[in-house]
């Protein structure tokens, strides 16, 4: 049987990665016209994803 953990730390890193996320999707798409604001736009917005999804897996 696996051990739960009672703890809702990746719940929030989840929404907080995530609010990031969508943040840097936002400046790419505002930023589309200087290509380093959409490079970083789009930087913020893969890490924060990437991020979201293993900070649900570490404290899962």
């Amino acid at each position: 049987m696996p051990a739960t953990i009672d703890s809702e730390m990746g719940f929030g890193l989840t929404i907080l990665f995530s609010v990031l996320a969508v943040l840097g999707a936002l400046v790419m798409l505002l930023g589309a016209a200087e290509n380093l604001i959409a490079a970083a736009g789009f930087a913020l917005a893969v890490g924060a994803g990437s991020a979201a999804v293993g900070a649900r897996h570490v404290f899962a």
